[in-house]
């Protein structure tokens, strides 16, 4: 994406998506009747998701990108169980296995191997996410896709974020979601400070002190 003048880094989106995910599972576990705070938090997702597609997009290596993700997914998952679940929980995976998949999906379409061979991957990628039920499932993997194959568009993708957030879940808390297509706008093609690992590291870390908190509470 060319870089602007004025707009927000992808630090300051990065914060922004934190903040909101942070939000949302304090929501979630600990004052699961306020909905506003799950309001909030669907900002995140999007927003995440863009991000990953820039990241995509810039890296050297995409295949140590993804094992990243996937190493991630792994340490994030015990922390994700006890937190939601209160226990080893196999039934739903974490949000970093569906951007994996998606980032899989990305890789693919990077290859122009052949529509086809797009096509088959992006399938395999939603099916997995579904089979596994890794969180927003199939829609991530298809907003993560969306926000590459528009990736020179901005104003466009985001119009398309919009309606096809909109098709998958209607009239619901996720509505919400659309709100973030305003900071992505935003974005100004500038990547600020890095602290890549401190993002990586703060979802695991940030759900099993919600899950501590939790257990002293409750």
């Amino acid at each position: 994406m060319t870089e602007q003048k004025f707009g927000v880094s992808g630090f300051t989106l990065k914060w922004i998506a934190i903040i909101c995910m942070l939000i949302d599972h304090v929501g979630a576990v600990l004052f699961p009747q306020y909905i506003q705070l799950r309001m909030i938090g669907r900002l995140a997702f999007p927003i995440y998701c863009f991000l990953l597609v820039e990241g995509a997009v810039h890296t050297k290596d995409i295949h140590k990108y993804e094992v990243r993700l996937f190493l991630f997914a792994l340490l994030s998952e015990l922390p994700f169980d006890l937190a939601f679940f209160g226990r080893i929980y196999f039934g739903h995976q974490n949000v970093f296995f569906t951007l994996f998949f998606g980032l899989v999906a990305v890789e693919q379409c990077q290859k122009r191997t052949g529509k086809l061979s797009s096509f088959l991957t992006f399938l395999s990628s939603i099916a997995l996410a579904e089979v596994l039920n890794t969180d927003y499932g199939a829609s991530g993997v298809t907003f993560i896709l969306l926000f590459y194959i528009l990736y020179q568009y901005r104003v466009a993708k985001q119009a398309a974020f919009v309606v096809m957030n909109y098709l998958m879940y209607g009239i619901s808390v996720q509505i919400y979601a659309t709100f973030a297509a305003l900071p992505m706008l935003l974005y100004n093609g500038k990547r600020g400070p890095s602290m890549k690992y401190f993002f990586y590291a703060f979802y695991p870390i940030h759900l099993l002190v919600i899950y501590v908190i939790c257990k002293l509470i409750y």
